[in-house]
């Protein structure tokens, strides 16, 4: 799985809105890879959000999205202290929320990362620290076990 990068973590996001939080999540990508402008990575997960909520449910949003262009994974992470409704299957709330955005050539790699993303937030615990994480260094460390 490709490295979860300390400044592509955010440990309170302000968004209260699914719109909102695509957008902040966006922009961090944007910043991070450093060649795609938020609006172009917004509107690819919006795109994907079209054809179904990537809100997983226990408090969990994986948004995620193919993008030509792209020469490698990228993984951001956000947490939300209040919540948001991600139209997660659960109904329940987003709080820990996990940007995968992959090259448009790389399924299996992208498969793969989204597998292990998913296997790490599945475990009641990894969300705990997740949510009671202090430091960009744990969160870091969680995502590279």
């Amino acid at each position: 799985m490709p490295r979860l990068r300390n400044d592509a973590i955010l440990l309170d996001m302000k968004a209260a809105t699914k719109e909102a939080a695509l957008r902040e999540l966006a922009g961090l990508a944007a910043t991070v890879c450093g060649r795609f402008t938020e609006e172009t990575l917004y509107t690819v997960l919006l795109e994907r959000e079209a054809v179904g909520s990537t809100g997983v449910g226990n408090g969990v949003a994986i948004p995620h999205g193919k993008i030509e262009g792209l020469d490698d994974i990228v993984l951001c992470f956000g947490r939300s202290r209040t919540g948001i409704d991600f139209n997660a299957i659960d109904k329940r709330p987003a709080h820990l929320f996990v940007l995968l955005l992959s090259p448009a050539g790389k399924a299996q790699e992208y498969l793969r990362t989204l597998a292990a993303v998913s296997t790490i937030l599945k475990q009641p615990d990894n969300r705990q620290k997740l949510l009671d994480s202090t430091s960009r260094d744990q969160i870091v460390a969680l995502f590279g076990a």
